[in-house]
């Protein structure tokens, strides 16, 4: 994401989560435990608008994404949503899809590591929002859901049917999206769906950990191995190898590649800049 803005200036008021950055890690933590973190209109909207501007900003290495109470995030609100979408005309509904798939691509494209802190469920649009991040660390409580064909839609929403095969294979993501059958911590970990399982109750301050580790190293390598996972995703060889001696001829000019000599010569830890 492009870090030119216009004239409109950042907000620090976010009506539908919580945001702590310090040290150069965000922790964004969904905040309706009441409803268990389901997600209205105005929250898909405020995690776009967030993630484009912690981008823009430069200053945040690494990204925690958590749910607050009892579960991660239980997906689209019933009534907020699934009963207000009923009212809506196709145009409408078009811009609403392709305003929860714009959440989706906003943590896939934002240029640092985002690590999903799970525990509890993770159903619908919230087993989507941890699919697409970078990491998924979970307790043993951690149950995830695509429930999309339960209400009648398809399992391919929000990009989760170009993500989960990927992440899963195709057989595994085949029968998560199609029967939208829960899935617990120690089956999703055999799987690959989850990167990290900890112990009960320890997902978030195993998340942070991580991330606090991802934003001590070097930022700019991070950020090109996310892209490069991301955008060779659908290329040929030829075009990936190109693409990564592209990427590889840029950062060896770069200073982070300099101090990593200069630390091992000089027998220190390296000062990683992100540059």
């Amino acid at each position: 994401m492009s870090p030119f803005t216009g004239s409109a200036r950042r907000t620090a008021d976010w009506e539908h989560l919580r945001l702590r950055i310090a040290d150069g890690v965000a922790t964004v933590t969904l905040a309706r435990p009441d409803k268990l973190n389901a997600l209205t209109f105005g929250a898909y909207a405020d995690l776009r608008d967030l993630l484009a501007e912690l981008s823009r900003e430069r200053a945040v290495r690494a990204l925690v994404l958590a749910g607050e109470g009892r579960g991660f995030c239980s997906g689209g609100d019933v009534d907020e949503i699934i009963g207000a979408t009923l009212a809506l005309d196709t145009a409408q509904l078009l811009d609403f899809n392709r305003m929860t798939g714009q959440v989706v691509r906003a943590i896939r494209e934002c240029p640092f590591p985002v690590v999903a802190a799970v525990h509890g469920v993770a159903a619908g649009a919230g087993a989507v929002l941890a699919l697409a991040s970078d990491f998924r660390v979970a307790d043993p409580s951690a149950r995830f859901a695509f429930l999309f064909t339960r209400v009648g839609l398809s399992g391919g929403d929000m990009g989760a049917a170009y993500l989960l095969p990927r992440v899963v294979g195709l057989g595994h993501a085949t029968r998560l999206l199609m029967l939208g059958e829960p899935v617990r911590a120690p089956e999703a970990e055999r799987i690959g769906l989850i990167s990290e399982l900890t112990e009960e109750g320890h997902a978030d301050e195993a998340a942070g950990a991580l991330a606090r580790r991802l934003a001590e190293g070097p930022a700019l390598a991070h950020a090109q191995t996310k892209a490069l996972l991301t955008a060779e995703l659908d290329m040929p060889l030829a075009a990936s190898v190109e693409l990564d001696a592209a990427t590889q001829a840029l950062l060896m000019n770069g200073e982070d590649y300099r101090e990593f000599h200069a630390s091992f010569m000089e027998k220190r830890a390296p000062k990683w800049r992100g540059r």
